[in-house]
C-alpha cells in the first residue's frame, strides 16, 4: 500500500502539468516577443544591406563588364589591387581628407556647441543658422561652394582682390583643391557635431559644475574635469559618424572637382565609381567596394573596443 502511495505521489497530477507547460509557453513567449517586433526590421537590414554585400562580395570575384557573363577570377581582382597605384593615390586621399575633416569639425562643433550652449541674443536663431548646412543637400552645398571659391568669378578671389591679394587658384590647382574640399566639409559638417554636443552639454547636471565652482574650479578646470569628460559618449558617436562620412563621400567632390584636376581630390568611393560606370569593370569595382567595407568595420571595432574600456562610453 505504502508503494502504491508513494507512486501515486510520484506522478504529477494534471492540473499540475497543465500550470507547468502553461508557464513554459509564458516564458518562451516573452523571450519571443521582443525579436517579433525586431523582426521588420531584420528583414530589412537583410534585404538592403546583408544580400547586397554577399552579392558584391561574390561580384568582386568575378570579371563582369555589364553586358557580358560574369566569369570567374577567384582573388585575381584584390591581387590587381595591391599593385594598382590609382588605388592607393585614392585611398591616400581619402584618409587625409579624413585626418582634415574629422578632428576639425569635432572642435568647431564643440567650440560652437559651448558658445551657443550660453544665455545669448539670438540665440536660437544662430543655432538655426549654424545649423542649415546640414539640411541642405550636398550638391546645392557643392554648387554654393564651386561658385564661392571660382578662380575667375569666386566671391572668395574678389575678397582677396579688394584685400590688395593675389587670387588662389582653389579648385584648379592639385594643391588647394583638397584644402579647398575639407574647407566646405567643415562649414557642411560642424553644424551637426554642434547640435549633438548641444544635447550632451545640456544633459549634464548643473549641480556638477555648481560643485566644481564652489570647490574654487575656475572655467578652465571645469570644463576639463567635468564637462570634457561627460562628453566622452558624443565624441565617440560623432568620430565613428564622421569618419565614415568621410570615407563615403561623393556628390559634394564630384560636384566641385569631380576628382580633379588629374586625380588629385579623387577620393576611394570616387574611384570606386569610375571603376563600375566608366571603364565597367564591375568586378573590380566591387572589389574596391569590400575593401572599403571592410576598413570602415576595422576602424568602428577598435574604436568601439576602445570605447568600450571608457566607462563613460556608450
Amino acid at each position: 500500500m505504502s508503494a502504491v502511495s508513494g507512486n501515486a505521489l510520484a506522478v504529477p497530477h494534471p492540473v499540475a502539468r497543465h500550470r507547468a507547460a502553461g508557464w513554459r509557453w509564458v516564458a518562451l513567449k516573452r523571450r519571443l516577443t521582443p525579436y517579433a517586433f525586431i523582426a521588420p526590421n531584420i528583414a530589412l537590414f537583410a534585404v538592403f544591406y546583408l544580400l547586397p554585400l554577399a552579392y558584391a562580395f561574390w561580384i568582386s570575384l568575378h570579371d563582369w563588364q555589364l553586358i557580358d557573363t560574369p566569369r570567374f577570377l577567384g582573388l585575381r581582382n584584390y591581387v590587381r589591387m595591391s599593385g594598382d597605384t590609382l588605388f592607393w593615390t585614392s585611398l591616400s586621399h581619402t584618409l587625409l581628407y579624413a585626418l582634415g575633416t574629422v578632428p576639425g569639425s569635432l572642435v568647431l562643433g564643440l567650440l560652437l556647441a559651448l558658445g551657443l550652449n550660453r544665455r545669448l541674443p539670438l540665440r536660437v536663431l544662430l543655432r538655426s543658422i549654424y545649423f542649415l548646412p546640414v539640411v541642405v543637400s550636398a550638391v546645392a552645398a557643392g554648387l554654393v561652394a564651386a561658385w564661392m571659391f571660382n578662380d575667375n568669378y569666386g566671391v572668395v578671389n574678389a575678397l582677396l582682390r579688394s584685400a590688395g591679394l593675389s587670387p588662389i587658384p582653389w579648385l584648379s590647382s592639385p594643391t588647394w583643391a583638397l584644402p579647398t574640399l575639407i574647407l566646405t566639409t567643415l562649414w557642411l559638417r560642424c553644424g551637426f557635431n554642434m547640435v549633438v554636443y548641444l544635447a550632451a552639454l545640456q544633459s549634464i547636471p548643473a549641480s556638477l559644475l555648481d560643485a566644481a565652482a564652489v570647490d574654487g574650479a575656475n572655467a578652465w578646470q571645469r570644463f576639463r574635469h567635468v564637462t570634457w569628460p561627460l562628453l566622452q559618449p558624443a565624441t565617440f558617436l560623432l568620430l565613428i559618424l564622421n569618419v565614415i562620412y568621410s570615407f563615403h563621400v561623393f556628390d559634394l567632390i564630384f560636384i566641385m572637382t569631380g576628382g580633379g584636376p588629374g586625380f588629385s581630390t579623387t577620393m576611394l568611393v570616387q574611384y570606386i565609381y569610375q571603376s563600375a560606370f566608366e571603364t565597367n569593370e564591375m568586378g573590380y569595382a566591387s572589389a574596391l567596394g569590400v575593401v572599403l567595407f571592410l576598413i570602415i568595420l576595422v576602424f568602428t571595432v577598435i574604436q568601439w573596443r576602445a570605447g568600450a574600456r571608457d566607462p563613460e562610453a556608450p
